[in-house]
């Protein structure tokens, strides 16, 4: 992992080196916050960054309503 300070901009082969790892991590499962924290960036930053790069984001987590309980409250 490359070492930036805190809030530097990032440019070029910088950010290449960055998106790929980032790439790379998110594609093993790790979450958007995750990656965020353990580089010291912004959730923005990070989500811009595999967002250019051309990574399938995945959903949001939690609760997901099923079809049977959609029919059950649309019947009532």
């Amino acid at each position: 992992m490359a070492t930036l300070k805190k809030g530097a901009r990032i440019t070029g082969s910088e950010r290449n080196k960055l998106a790929s790892e980032l790439k790379k991590q998110y594609d093993k499962g790790r979450s958007i916050r995750e990656l965020a924290d353990s580089h010291g960036r912004s959730y923005g930053f990070v989500h811009r960054v595999l967002s250019e790069s051309g990574v399938t984001l995945r959903g949001r987590g939690g609760a997901t309503r099923s079809k049977a309980a959609a029919k059950t409250r649309a019947k009532k």
